[in-house]
């Protein structure tokens, strides 16, 4: 079966520009370069990881269900999906509470919550590691009698459904907030603002916080700043998915008695044994002086990653559309070529010359490859127009990115701005998409 999501990408590509020209309309701009290929590489990469890691969530909620269901729900019955949507979202109501509120899931969940900016981008950047706990909140699905192919249904229901409420240009909906995910009340969510931790977790009912006392109505007259407290301050989608996992293993070495080491996973974030806080301390999180990351970068090197992303981004979808048609070695090399690719745009994004180097390598390593095989991963041999197509592009890329790049100090610098107060809008990093 074709992956939905081929079918979604466009969609959110095409409502994703709408968004660009509201703003720009508007004169607010709530999108830059570099973050819009930050957050959409890491829902590609999700994607791709998730065609390894499928059969752990489905794979485990199906075998509970064929060993453990309690009842033998008919699939057909309309009352059926309704039943499930309404128990989905209350699991997963909990499935995201706890993500906030235990180590080893905020760890899993921090990659939603790590973009400094709000926008539908946002909503597309995905862990790669939930799917290691978070079969766990589902299982009542399956052990009610809930069929694998409603629970895959709903699942993919709710989860689109959260996609248009990750903006800031739709304001209040009235009544509609109080009882709904909206963009309003999910804007919260997002926000690190003491009144935001924490609060309204519904994917697409706020009852459920009404009635666990996690609500919370937005504050207009309070900017949302959005982010993590701990800021990621990296381009990475490795690291963007594996940080905390790697501060909790510290922490879990440094701590000093066996009771510690077991709590660093499951007690609240910000948790630390005190033989870690005195062996490793961190300075204490002030959001006063909060700065949004943006390391000062060439000119046009940012537009360049933007252009780079774009193709990468159709050969994701491409990869998506044929995976079950491609052999195992064939999935294996197409998922290491994305992934690699975002690992090395996200190091070039961030100032460091050594993934300048390594992008110089991707674009040759991909004309070398097309050139003696006469074909991409899993596709028919190309003919002569889209071989010099390829080759052409490689090559253009790479003289672009030597103009570019020629002259001008590429580092790690940081460059801060200040968020500004008298509105509600997010600031801006000095380079805007």
């Amino acid at each position: 079966m074709l992956n939905p999501i081929v079918y979604a990408a466009p969609v959110f590509i095409i409502l994703i520009l709408i968004e660009l020209w509201v703003g720009w309309r508007r004169r607010v701009n709530t999108y830059t370069q570099t973050d819009t290929v930050s957050s959409i590489g890491l829902g590609v990469m999700s994607q791709v990881v998730e065609i390894f890691t499928k059969v752990v969530s489905v794979g485990i909620y199906t075998l509970a269900y064929q060993h453990l269901a309690l009842f033998d729900l008919p699939g057909d019955a309309l009352w059926v999906w309704a039943f499930a949507l309404l128990l989905y979202d209350f699991c997963y109501y909990w499935l995201h509470r706890m993500g906030h509120e235990v180590n080893i899931l905020w760890a899993a969940h921090v990659v939603h919550h790590s973009s400094e900016e709000y926008n539908l981008t946002t909503a597309l950047r995905q862990t790669s590691t939930g799917f290691l706990l978070s079969w766990l909140f589902y299982l009542p699905l399956a052990i009610v009698g809930v069929p694998p192919l409603v629970f895959v249904i709903v699942g993919l229901t709710n989860l689109l459904y959260q996609y248009w409420i990750h903006t800031q240009h739709i304001g209040s909906l009235g009544w509609f907030d109080r009882w709904f995910a909206s963009p309003a009340n999910h804007r919260v969510h997002h926000g690190q603002n003491d009144y935001c931790l924490d609060r309204n977790y519904g994917g697409m009912l706020m009852l459920w916080d009404h009635l666990f006392g996690s609500f919370v109505n937005e504050r207009p007259q309070e900017k949302i700043i959005y982010g993590i407290r701990g800021q990621l301050k990296s381009w990475s989608p490795l690291r963007a998915n594996l940080h905390v996992y790697a501060d909790l293993w510290r922490d879990c070495r440094l701590a000093d008695n066996w009771a510690d080491k077991f709590k660093v996973w499951l007690m609240h974030p910000g948790w630390r044994p005190t033989s870690a806080i005195a062996k490793a301390p961190k300075k204490a999180y002030d959001i006063a002086q909060f700065r949004k990351y943006g390391p000062a970068l060439p000119k046009w090197l940012p537009t360049y990653g933007l252009v780079q992303f774009s193709v990468l981004f159709l050969m994701g979808v491409h990869f998506l559309a044929i995976q079950p048609s491609l052999s195992s070695s064939d999935i294996l090399l197409y998922a290491v070529f994305v992934v690699g690719s975002l690992w090395t745009f996200g190091g070039m994004l961030e100032g460091w010359w050594s993934f300048i180097w390594l992008e110089y390598a991707r674009l040759g390593m991909v004309a070398i490859g097309v050139l003696f095989t006469g074909q991409w991963i899993g596709s028919p041999p190309l003919s002569p127009l889209w071989l010099g197509a390829i080759l052409a592009l490689c090559m253009l890329s790479a003289a672009v990115l030597a103009v570019i790049t020629r002259g001008n100090p590429v580092q790690p610098v940081q460059s801060e701005q200040p968020c500004r107060t008298e509105s509600n809008v997010s600031c801006q990093e000095t380079e805007n998409a």
